[in-house]
């Protein structure tokens, strides 16, 4: 399975290279990524509750790779 995601040439941006899959996952785990999000439950325009949510997706490698270098 391939996801089109990377230009392939600069003199077209929409121009667009198949990446696989494990690829992206790769560099993923490899760089790390944050997802971060807000839920917020409301009845009647009254907000009851309010969850913010953040999330670290990374390898233990390049965590500890990072943790050795600062």
């Amino acid at each position: 399975m391939t996801t089109a995601l990377a230009p392939n040439s600069a003199d077209d941006p929409l121009a667009y290279r198949p990446v696989a899959l494990v690829d992206l996952l790769d560099r993923v785990l490899a760089t790390g990524v944050v997802i971060s999000g807000d839920i917020t439950l409301a009845i009647a325009d009254v907000d009851l509750v309010r969850i913010s949510l953040r999330a670290l997706v990374a390898s233990v490698g390049s965590l500890t790779q990072t943790e050795d270098t600062a």
